[in-house]
């Protein structure tokens, strides 16, 4: 019997009228109606016409969670006085419970996107609700866009509604061609916020760590909240391991019941939390309590104010969860949880002033995660790039090559980008498509149990080792175990069990060498490029990603694993491993063998070049031996990377290499063109210009300090434009001083070339030498040879500054001339005796 009064309850029921006109007009609606209001179980039983006079229509609902869609199935049989399964019944992954009778059909969003890949008309479906689209699931998203295209070329009767409860309502109606927009008012039932920060600060979440400080105090805050509030409480946590500390926590409250609803809790305990409680109950649950359930009896809310975000990092090809703040709407949908039954209070475990600082949304699933599957989705759909699909936000370019690139290497997609005939098969596994190309290609029946395991991650307490976690999973004893079991049956049964396997549990060998062997290889099929060998302290991956065992791990030690599971943590180079197996040589060839290479590698190493024969596996070589005759064009470029690295020093440089160097980068700079460039990071550009001969001759370094660098350095003068010749006029090597010696000129410094010469010498002279128009700096020297004056300007020098030169040194040395007027002296290079004085 229908049960009128709780259907007349609810306040959704006053949106109805104008639902169904948009339904009858346009054929789309946005739905927005609060927490509570009903929208989630009256809306499709409305419109499939089993509450009232409407006419009977097949609704189909889809909810982002198993959990969600189970409870609805149940909530709205209930509501008609029937048992799940006969007007209206639901489809999960792995659970189906329908009848041939059923009028409305909740399934979850990835089992909506199988059936449209397999038939998109969707025959015998009338209307589509796609609940909680606020989430921003990346399976809910492209379900949209699929129906959306649906309707607009096969099915335009089609109708269609998203629903939420807080969203970008106009994002979604102009997504939905204009569609009109609903909203129905809220549950009357006021939500008092109390603002509980903890008493000192913690430390923000980063990677999955929350600081423990925080729990603990979100455990005082849930026992203050029992305290001085009536009915049960609800809290929120991010995850399953911060819900067991929680729990560990909390104690004895009294004869209060401590209950924790996640993803993983067994089927039991989910159905407890719905229904009415015997006793008082604090529910510890994560964001699959934020919507479409009602947990019966909440007065009070604890939120922790944080939440479980996936994010991928391209680059190292590692995907993970992160923990972060929750979203201002979020934080709003938690609320109203205390508010659906009666008044209620949140206790929102951060302060007031930060409220504003929390992001409006929670960040879209497409924008942050992993695109693999959703690449395959579309490339299936006929649109590889996405382009023509109708979301709210477009895939990001990065991440999208990214998948195509994985989709390439399973032979899931063309060289175009299109499905193959195996891309259509890997999708409609409803696995990710490295674990279909891993279930496919290692065998269903000896690959299932490792793919289920890997589908779903397991409990932390089952270890890092996946075999290890297989021979935990086939003992059983928990809900874990329970569902994976499920999952076996149902992989088995879509990819067909051809190759001998048996049901799950079957072939457990003491030594569990036949659970090794599979695991590896699953590991290794759907992650080729995080298989890793040993490598001093550390896992080197062949993507070129380093990762690390914990120290309690049993792999340790293991000379080659296959990681299925890692994140990065912040602060940290290296990769995590949370979940790999162990695996021979032979398997990582065979899984990874799209990256196995063998080629000759010459290369500048420890100062010299290293030519050898190598075998990689991506980034981690597997043997070497030494070449004989290495290609002559690889060894040009190791040697030119030794220039880079050891400089142009390693060849030989006599005095009049380098002075030729110094005279041209003294010509460049005061004259420029034709005059060559002569600094490293030129003559590293210009080598072929310069060096060429002597370098296509070379096979080692040895060969290189045979080189003689001024004979090469000849070649880049302007000999075309007969320049060349004036060279040593402009630069000469050695000027002629008044003495009628030839003295060499030092171009170290090029601004100001550098003449060292006896004072004697330049007696007579008024102004100093110049080279090319620009002055030398004349260093005067003593007779021993030590400079007694510096000048660019002789003529003031001998007038102002010889006197205290000559009273200094003519004691010292009385053997040579120190004449009263240098200006007007014989300049020479004799002492007074040679001169016969």
């Amino acid at each position: 019997m229908i049960r009128y009064d709780a259907l007349s309850a609810l306040p959704v029921r006053a949106a109805l009228p104008a639902l169904r006109a948009a339904l009858e007009g346009p054929g789309t609606a946005v739905l927005v109606a609060p927490p509570g209001t009903g929208k989630t179980t009256l809306v499709p039983l409305e419109l499939a016409g089993l509450t009232g006079d409407g006419p009977a229509r097949r609704v189909v609902v889809a909810e982002p969670r198993r959990i969600a869609a189970r409870a609805a199935a149940r909530r709205m049989a209930w509501l008609l006085g029937e048992r799940p399964g006969e007007s209206v019944g639901f489809t999960v992954r792995g659970e189906r419970l329908t009848g041939p009778h059923k009028r409305v059909e909740v399934v979850t969003t990835g089992v909506l996107l199988q059936r449209l890949q397999r038939d998109p008309e969707l025959p015998g479906v009338d209307a589509v609700v796609l609940d909680e689209v606020h989430e921003r699931h990346l399976d809910a998203d492209t379900t949209a866009a699929f129906l959306w295209d649906v309707r607009q070329t096969l099915r335009p009767e089609l109708r269609l509604v998203a629903a939420s409860a807080t969203t970008d309502a106009a994002g979604w109606s102009a997504l939905l061609g204009g569609a009109p927009v609903v909203e129905a008012a809220g549950v009357a039932h006021p939500v008092e916020v109390v603002w509980a920060p903890p008493a000192r600060p913690v430390r923000p979440p980063h990677g999955m760590r929350v600081d423990p400080a925080l729990l603990t105090h979100v455990a005082a805050v849930v026992r203050r909240a029992l305290a001085e509030r009536d009915g049960d409480v609800l809290c929120f946590l991010p995850g399953v391991g911060e819900i067991a500390r929680v729990a560990g926590q909390l104690g004895d409250l009294g004869g209060a019941e401590v209950l924790q609803v996640h993803g993983r809790a067994p089927a039991a305990v989910q159905d407890a939390v719905l229904a009415p409680g015997a006793r008082r109950r604090v529910v510890l649950a994560t964001a699959v309590a934020e919507s479409s359930l009602t947990v019966p009896g909440v007065r009070a809310v604890v939120d922790a104010g944080l939440a479980r975000e996936p994010r991928t990092d391209h680059a190292r090809g590692l995907s993970a969860l992160t923990t972060v703040r929750a979203s201002r709407a979020a934080a709003r949908q938690r609320a109203g949880r205390a508010g659906r039954e009666a008044p209620g209070a949140v206790y929102r475990c951060w302060a007031e002033a930060e409220d504003a600082r929390l992001p409006a949304f929670p960040a879209p699933e497409i924008k942050v995660a992993d695109l693999t599957a959703f690449a395959l989705q579309a490339a299936c759909w006929g649109d590889p790039d996405a382009a023509g699909l109708a979301l709210l936000d477009p895939p990001p370019g990065g991440a999208m090559a990214a998948a195509r690139s994985v989709l390439t290497a399973v032979g899931a997609v063309d060289p175009a980008g299109r499905a193959s005939e195996r891309g259509v098969r890997l999708a409609r596994l409803g696995l990710h498509p490295r674990l279909g190309r891993a279930l496919l290609d290692a065998g269903p029946g000896r690959a299932a149990e490792a793919v289920a395991l890997l589908s779903e991650e397991p409990p932390r307490e089952y270890g890092d080792d996946l075999a290890a976690a297989l021979r935990a999973a086939r003992r059983g004893g928990d809900a874990y175990g329970a569902r994976w079991r499920g999952e076996v049956r149902r992989l088995r049964g879509v990819a067909g069990a051809g190759e001998g396997g048996g049901e799950a549990g079957e072939g457990r060998g003491a030594g569990g060498t036949d659970t090794d062997a599979p695991a590896g290889l699953v590991a290794a099929l759907a992650y080729p490029e995080r298989v890793a060998k040993l490598d001093g302290g550390s896992y080197l991956m062949v993507s070129g990603t380093r990762a690390e065992l914990s120290e309690a791990s049993a792999l340790r030690g293991v000379a080659w694993i296959a990681v299925a599971v890692a994140d990065r943590p912040v602060g940290r180079g290296h990769a995590r491993v949370r979940l790999a197996a162990a695996v021979d040589e032979a398997t990582a060839r065979s899984a990874a063998g799209a990256l196995l290479s063998a080629r000759d590698e010459v290369r500048w190493a420890g100062g010299d070049v290293v030519a050898r024969r190598v075998e990689r596996l991506g980034a981690v070589e597997l043997s070497e031996r030494p070449l004989k005759d290495p290609d002559p064009g690889l060894v040009r470029d190791a040697l030119l990377e030794g220039f880079r690295e050891g400089g142009l020093g390693l060849l030989r440089w006599s005095e009049g290499a380098r002075g030729l160097r110094q005279r041209l980068a003294f010509l460049r700079l005061h004259l420029g063109g034709p005059w060559p460039d002569v600094s490293d990071a030129a003559l590293h550009a210009r080598v072929d210009e310069w060096l060429e001969p002597e370098l296509g001759r070379a096979r080692r370094r040895a060969d290189l300090a045979r080189i003689d660098a001024g004979q090469a350095l000849g070649r880049l003068l302007p000999w075309a434009s007969g320049e060349a010749a004036r060279l040593d006029e402009l630069a000469p090597e050695r000027v002629t001083v008044p003495s009628g010696s030839r003295i060499r000129v030092d171009y170290g410094v090029p601004e100001q070339p550098v003449l060292a010469v006896k004072l004697q010498e330049m007696f007579g002279l008024d102004r100093s030498p110049e080279v090319a128009g620009v002055p030398l700096l004349v260093h005067l020297l003593s007779p021993a040879g030590r400079p007694a004056a510096v000048t660019a300007d002789l003529a003031s020098f001998w007038r102002d500054g010889y006197r205290g030169v000559r009273a200094e040194l003519r004691g010292r040395y009385p053997k040579h001339p120190w004449p009263e007027d240098p200006a007007t002296a014989e300049p020479t290079r004799y002492t007074n005796a040679r001169l016969g004085r």
